[in-house]
Parts: structure tokens; C-alpha cells; sequence
């Protein structure tokens, strides 16, 4: 009886001391052989990101946002009206600059925001000047989802690819893009020169990472 519980024991602590090599030892070996994340610092670079003032797509805005943080760019929030801009689920962001007061010889680069409201309050001649002022600047020009539609209203993706917001009952943005002589791509994210766009929520890291790296 005392032999098999000595032997018991003794496989028990044989069993304690593989598991704590495997946990403890492997687990720091193994984070060594680890490269740590890569980040970029563009600390300097100043972001305009314009949204409309109400029902933008809060995750277009807030996921690039931290992403631009995280790189230690400065960010200026920008849009058709001055106060608090309420997203359509529910976020909310206090307003820097009016658009019509934007000058966008101060920033790097500029940032169009999609979301339902973007065509209602965004699709106008002051954005569509933005626009074109940021390229003849040799700024970077982005926008995500729905708001490409509103780059390809302002002549600024004529001969450019670029992509844009489309569902299959959807596809008017699209329509816009390839009215406006765009070279529409089905992909997320689509860089020509310094204009990207990206086609909505679910890109919108992938987005904000392109625009880092261009500014970097």
C-alpha cells in the first residue's frame, strides 16, 4: 500500500514539473523568438477627418481615430456644423473646425468620413473645393464608404481607382463613381497616388493603417 502511494506521489510531481516547463519556460521562450508589434510614429503629421454632422458611421471614425493616436498624429475634427456631431449608433464627437473654415494648407493630410448622413450634409461644393485643394496641394486624400461618392462628384477620381461603398439592392454610389469616369475596384482598400478609399466599417482599420503608412 505505502509503494503505491509513494509511486502515486511520485507521478504526481513528475506530471507538476512538465506542465510548469511547458507554462513558465516555453511560454518565455517562445515570447522571446517574438518580434514586437510594429508601430509608426507620425508624430507631426496633422489628420483633418470630416464628418457630417449628424449620422456619420461612428466606427469610420473612431476606429481610424485610434489608430492616428496611436501613431501620435494630431487630429482635427472637422464638419458642416459647430458643436457636438452624433454618430448613427450613437457615438458622439465635438467639432474643431467648420467646414467651410478648413484650410487645408495647415494639414497633411484629410480624412472623409462615410455614414447615412454623409451624402446629405457633406455632398456640396465646399467639400468638393476641399478636395480638389487637398490634391493640388500634394496632400493625401482619403475617404471611406459612401463618401468616395462624394471625391468622385468633385472631379478629383477621374481616371483613378478607387472603390466605394455597394451592396447588392445598392450599388448608386458605384453608379457615381463610374458616372464621374472613377475605375471602380472591388476591394477594401485602393490607393492611387495620394488618394485611398475604402468601402466601409469593416475596412476602416485597414483603412487608417494605409493612410500611416503614406504619411509615414
Amino acid at each position: 500500500m505505502k509503494k503505491s502511494l509513494i509511486f502515486v506521489i511520485i507521478i504526481i510531481i513528475i506530471l507538476v514539473g512538465v506542465s510548469s516547463y511547458f507554462l513558465f519556460f516555453k511560454k518565455g521562450e517562445k515570447e522571446e523568438g517574438l518580434s514586437p508589434k510594429e508601430t509608426f510614429n507620425i508624430m507631426g503629421k496633422k489628420i483633418a477627418m470630416i464628418i457630417a454632422y449628424k449620422d456619420f458611421r461612428d466606427e469610420e471614425y473612431f476606429v481610424p481615430r485610434d489608430v492616428f493616436e496611436d501613431a501620435k498624429a494630431e487630429i482635427k475634427v472637422v464638419s458642416n456644423n459647430s458643436g457636438t456631431a452624433q454618430g448613427a449608433d450613437g457615438g458622439d464627437v465635438e467639432i474643431d473646425i467648420k467646414l467651410s473654415d478648413l484650410d487645408v494648407s495647415d494639414f497633411d493630410a484629410v480624412v472623409f468620413i462615410g455614414g447615412p448622413g454623409a451624402l446629405t450634409h457633406l455632398d456640396n461644393e465646399e467639400s468638393y473645393k476641399i478636395a480638389r485643394d487637398t490634391l493640388a496641394q500634394n496632400k493625401i486624400l482619403a475617404a471611406i464608404c459612401i463618401s468616395s461618392a462624394i471625391l468622385a462628384r468633385a472631379g478629383v477620381l477621374n481616371g483613378k481607382k478607387a472603390t466605394v461603398w455597394t451592396s447588392p439592392l445598392d450599388k448608386s454610389a458605384k453608379t457615381i463613381l463610374e458616372q464621374n469616369k472613377a475605375i471602380y475596384q472591388k476591394d477594401s482598400v485602393v490607393q492611387d497616388e495620394n488618394i485611398i478609399t475604402a468601402d466601409g466599417p469593416s475596412s476602416a482599420k485597414q483603412f487608417a493603417d494605409k493612410i500611416i503608412d503614406t504619411l509615414k
